[in-house]
């Protein structure tokens, strides 16, 4: 493992709207090493990754890969040279089978069709080389995420991939999954491969990988050993400063019932039923977290409680009255407040800047204006104590939201929603894409409306997360309510991933 398989010289990103995403990188991977990429959003590692991939060029600087100067024209030229990238978001085609989904864009033939068998065959071997096992002719909309994981790694495999960059590969997956993951990821490492893991939790990093390279602000940090590391070195050496890891809060004091959800079912426009027979309980100073494998219904509970599905049945009593049918802006104008699951899609509006995204829920309130106009002075003092307030990495306040990074887009949402003082906070994957610093930030966040007595619904798929901050836990399992804790220590997390799998089931209810 001592020899160098790729060495990233000098590597600087400008873009020409004069944005430094790099500034004189270096990343230097071993061969048959797992190597960690870790830093605060907006440091650079996505574009870093990119550059190395084909899909961006760098502005300067040299890449050597297996000890020749590497030239990659775009991502064809990546792949063609034995380097794969497995995306945090899948990439895969739901309708088509594991198969097709596998040899796409590289299809055996014969004569002019495709050589369906022989293809079959082929993903059947690999699987089984790299035991990775996954069903060739399973529909992908129909496995679990963790056997998607597999697939995406499969693809890469099969065109020869020698350096695997896997981004946040456990974002998604129970604490059973990710420990699979682990073990093929290390059975890939025993015969040779080589791979960078780009990954925001520490624990993982420290059981899996090699060494880390940090970065941060575009500028490489360094390179760290993790065989004699702990976590509050790693922690201190990506973010500059000591980062508390526990959360520190104080026990629970509840109050009064503040929400009541009966009996909600929602089914989806393609005829699946993701909310069936949903009931709980949240009251005044309590954080409820929700927990469950990714679609399983927990992003529709959310979205149901907000007032996006008219067709949800049952009901959600807020202070004693039955809010589901009702309007998005009749629901925040009740005190309830939503951090959306994507930040893109529904969490702000990328060709506003930022000023617009930070009032857009209070743009007619009558303390923004003079007479009929918007007072456009007090909105800026506003916005730009809010940037301030939550460490947004922007120029100024006209920034575009869209032009920003995924971290800091989704400070723009949790600064908005906080901001608003609800007394319910929906707060639906808060801290994706975040670093570790912000994370400490984020959860303080949401312990300090906690103790002000607002009500919380947590909703992550970071186990570790649900168990710091949750007073209570629920686990959410094929639309179902598959288990309830009132008190969140009373499980731990593999427990938790046996509910969250299907594995086990409460028939008390929530």
């Amino acid at each position: 493992m001592d020899r160098e398989l790729l060495k990233m010289e000098h590597i600087t990103k400008i873009y020409p709207n004069g944005v430094i995403a790099n500034k004189d990188v270096n990343l230097t991977v071993k061969e048959g090493e797992i190597h960690a990429l870790m830093g605060e959003n907006g440091a650079g590692k996505s574009t870093l990754m990119k550059i190395l991939f084909g899909d961006e060029e760098k502005t300067e600087g040299t890449i050597y890969y297996q000890g020749k100067e590497l030239k990659a024209a775009g991502s064809a030229d990546a792949i063609r040279l034995g380097i794969g990238m497995v995306h945090q978001h899948f990439m895969l085609v739901n309708s088509l089978r594991v198969y097709e989904n596998v040899i796409l864009g590289m299809e055996p033939k014969k004569g002019a069709l495709i050589d369906r068998e022989k293809a079959i065959e082929l993903v059947r071997e690999t699987a089984k080389k790299y035991n990775l096992n996954v069903d060739p002719m399973a529909v992908v909309g129909d496995i679990s995420v963790g056997l998607k994981q597999k697939v995406e790694i499969l693809k890469v495999l099969l065109r020869g991939a020698k350096l695997l960059i896997l981004d946040e590969p456990t974002a998604v997956l129970t604490p059973q999954e990710t420990q699979e993951l682990f073990e093929q990821l290390l059975l890939l490492k025993e015969s040779g491969h080589t791979i960078i893991f780009i990954s925001h939790k520490i624990r993982e990093v420290m059981q899996i990988c090699d060494n880390i390279t940090v970065l941060r602000g575009g500028r490489t940090v360094g390179t760290m050993p993790v065989k004699n590391a702990t976590e509050e070195e790693i922690s201190k050496f990506m973010v500059g400063r000591d980062v508390i890891l526990k959360v520190q809060k104080e026990k629970p004091s509840f109050g009064e019932l503040l929400l009541e959800v009966k009996d909600l079912n929602y089914t989806t426009r393609e005829g699946r039923k993701a909310l069936d027979h949903v009931s709980f309980r949240l009251r005044k100073g309590q954080i409820l977290g929700v927990a469950g494998v990714e679609g399983n219904g927990q992003n529709e509970l959310a979205e149901a409680i907000f007032g996006f599905y008219k067709n949800a049945s049952g009901a959600v009593i807020y202070k004693g009255e039955n809010i589901l049918g009702k309007s998005i802006r009749e629901i925040r104008d009740l005190g309830i407040s939503y951090v959306p699951e994507d930040r893109i899609k529904t969490g702000v509006a990328e060709n506003v800047p930022i000023w617009g995204n930070l009032v857009s829920d209070i743009i007619d309130d009558g303390r923004l204006r003079t007479r009929r106009f918007l007072d456009y002075k007090k909105i800026h003092r506003m916005t730009e104590t809010l940037i301030r307030d939550f460490a947004i990495l922007c120029k100024d306040d006209g920034h575009l939201a869209g032009m920003l990074s995924g971290g800091n887009m989704q400070k723009v949402v949790i600064a908005r929603e906080f901001s608003s003082d609800p007394q319910l906070l929906i707060a639906n994957q808060p801290t994706r894409g975040i670093d570790v610093g912000a994370n400490e930030f984020i959860w303080k966040k949401i312990v300090e409306q906690r103790d002000a007595g607002k009500g919380i619904i947590l909703i992550s798929a970071d186990l570790n997360e649900v168990m710091e901050l949750s007073d209570s836990i629920l686990v959410m399992c094929e639309g179902h309510v598959a288990a309830y804790f009132e008190d969140s220590s009373q499980v731990d997390e593999y427990e938790l991933g046996k509910y969250m799998l299907g594995l086990k089931r409460q028939e008390a209810e929530a």
